[in-house]
């Protein structure tokens, strides 16, 4: 009986298992954090690369003077040599020539998605210009041609995903033409630059 007394007191005063106990205490926390940060890392890769695309899109058409519709699918499938390694499936690519009229008002020129549906109107307003725009980028001539280039990309979380579902990371840049003060797409619309 003596000898159980002695074990039972020595059981309850060791603490050589505290230790592990703390550890799956702060485990789940621990495992959640580290998925998350994984998780984070590769949106903000993404996102980068989403950036990289937008940016390769406007510099390349901004180079031509009139694009011909190989040349257009050539500058828009520049984006998925800029996504890798990541699929460029979920990218919705759109370039688009905007013509504005005065320090406020514009509207689309023209306007090209390889995906159906994403193109803007020819002839629809823009209204989302940013504050100052016409003045800083046309220098009160009017009208001028910008180019404006947007890139969206469905991203999905590997471990996230039941958290925050899809994310849409997109970008968008405005540049002016380098090589003639209107870009003509398609070949003989005299309209996209009138």
């Amino acid at each position: 009986m003596l000898h159980a007394a002695a074990l039972c007191r020595r059981f309850i005063a060791s603490r050589r298992g505290m230790a592990a106990i703390e550890f799956a205490m702060v485990l789940p926390a621990l495992l959640l954090l580290f998925l998350a940060s994984f998780d984070a890392g590769n949106a903000i890769g993404t996102y980068m690369k989403v950036r990289s695309a937008t940016y390769t899109l406007a510099a390349i058409a901004n180079q031509y003077q009139t694009i011909q519709s190989s040349d257009m699918t050539a500058i828009t499938g520049a984006t998925s040599a800029v996504f890798a390694p990541y699929a460029s499936a979920p990218a919705i690519v759109t370039i688009s020539q905007i013509k504005a009229t005065s320090a406020s008002q514009a509207q689309v020129s023209w306007s090209y998605s390889p995906t159906s549906g994403y193109a803007l109107a020819q002839g629809s307003a823009v209204s989302n210009l940013p504050a100052n725009f016409g003045q800083n980028t046309c220098g009160n001539a009017y009208p001028c041609y910008i180019i404006f280039a947007t890139v969206q990309y469905t991203y999905t979380p590997t471990f996230g995903y039941f958290i925050t579902g899809t994310l849409t990371l997109s970008d968008s840049l405005y540049v002016t033409p380098r090589s003639s003060p209107c870009v003509q797409y398609p070949p003989g619309n005299v309209n996209s630059c009138s």
